[in-house]
């Protein structure tokens, strides 16, 4: 079934990939349902101050999810809301010398089973969630992040 993204690009950052490249990448993740999510795109200042708040971190972070608690009787399939801070993206993609779009779209996909409830708070947990972004990546012919 098709997720769909509110993309809410408040960046000022260049090099941010398109919402219909967003919208792709999301959209290969597996849902059996029809869902919604906001994506917002973020500099330095409002990740930092996000992390901060809910994770008790003071420094920005490439991506924040953020589960939604909709009853069901609500009738939309809300997953909530991803936040990919644009520069910390930028300087992992030089930093390790990744493709940009590769990049971007392992995170989205990283937040959106997030949404889902994967979690990699444990190594098995952690494995189960690396072998599905992998799993999923290759299907957009991008390679293994991991490597």
């Amino acid at each position: 079934m098709t997720i769909h993204l509110d993309v809410q690009i408040v960046s000022k950052q260049t090099g941010i990939p398109d919402v219909t490249d967003f919208e792709y990448w999301a959209n290969a993740v597996p849902s059996s349902v029809e869902t919604y999510a906001c994506l917002r795109i973020v500099d330095e200042s409002e990740a930092k101050a996000l992390n901060k708040q809910y994770r008790h971190i003071d420094k920005a972070t490439n991506v924040l999810s953020f589960p939604a608690e909709i009853p069901s009787e609500v009738g939309i399939n809300f997953l909530g809301d991803i936040v990919i801070c644009a520069p910390v993206v930028d300087h992992e993609v030089q930093q390790q010398n990744k493709a940009s779009n590769a990049h971007w779209a392992h995170l989205l996909i990283h937040g959106i089973l997030h949404l889902q409830g994967c979690d990699h708070e444990n190594d098995q947990t952690a494995d189960e969630m690396e072998s599905l972004e992998i799993e999923i990546l290759q299907k957009l012919n991008i390679p293994n992040p991991y490597q």
